[in-house]
């Protein structure tokens, strides 16, 4: 693994579906489970241009709040920025934001580099 600057960010746009939503509410709601998968998918994305071969990474720890809720329908931006690295052990800060441009959701997202051969074993 190669080392990753701090505060190496990315983001990305998701427009949400009735599949991201949550199910007991009489309206459709952007849900927290949605919003924790794709803040793992986004770290994931910006860890594989830093991964030697053979390497891929999982995710070890979320901790997280959703803050505010968005309708099925609007767009959501996800933000990762590198906060740590430590050998193997990567911390990210993320955020999701509504179109609106509330701040829906917080926290933290650790991954750990491993190396596939060993993992399958």
């Amino acid at each position: 693994m190669k080392q990753i600057p701090e505060g190496t960010r990315e983001e990305m746009v998701i427009e949400t579906t009735p599949e991201m939503g949550v199910k007991h509410l009489p309206v459709p709601m952007y849900s927290t489970p949605a919003m924790v998968g794709h803040f793992e998918g986004l770290c994931l994305t910006m860890l594989i241009p830093f991964q030697e071969p053979g390497e891929t990474s999982v995710g070890y720890k979320v901790n997280v709040k959703h803050m505010a809720p968005t309708p099925i329908g609007q767009k959501v931006t996800v933000k990762g920025r590198v906060k740590e690295q430590d050998n193997r052990k990567i911390v990210f800060e993320v955020e999701a934001f509504n179109q609106a441009g509330v701040k829906i959701g917080e926290g933290e997202h650790e991954r750990r580099i491993i190396e596939m051969s060993r993992f399958a074993q």
